[in-house]
């Protein structure tokens, strides 16, 4: 049996990159979808949901909890922040990041969002399936980490 590769020649359905890019545009449309609800992308839920269990975090370990640039972390903040919903307060050298009261209302709204994109999905893949492709996409991308 010939292995597949990642070319023009092969199918793309065969390529790991090609794959998982290709669920990650399925998957942000359904999740941006699901998070219209709470007027945020599902970026900013994350951020929202990592700040509000953890007041005071600071945008370093923001960035290794969401798998995210520093810079963009930044500017994610930063957008949250103009919004009302996150501040950030300097204690020396160190930068910790807070929601307001706003931001902490929306925690409910957000938790819905995450439920109904549970559901689609799980409703179109099959909770078992849903669970193991999760499970599977966390353990190839523990041991694909620098």
């Amino acid at each position: 049996m010939k292995e597949q590769k990642c070319s023009a020649d092969a199918s793309y359905a065969a390529c790991l990159y090609y794959s998982a890019n290709a669920l990650a545009r399925l998957m942000g449309k359904m999740a941006d979808d699901a998070f219209a609800t709470a007027s945020l992308s599902a970026s900013y839920a994350v951020l929202m949901m990592t700040v509000t269990a953890e007041p005071g975090i600071c945008p370093r370990d923001i960035s290794q909890h969401m798998q995210l640039s520093p810079s963009t972390v930044t500017r994610l903040i930063e957008k949250m922040e103009h919004r009302g919903l996150l501040l950030r307060k300097s204690t020396g050298k160190f930068t910790e990041v807070y929601p307001t009261e706003a931001g902490f209302e929306m925690v409910p709204v957000i938790q819905q969002a995450w439920q109904v994109l549970q559901s689609r999905y799980e409703a179109l893949l099959g909770v078992q399936e849903a669970r193991k492709l999760v499970a599977k996409m966390t353990a190839a991308v523990a041991k694909l980490e620098p």
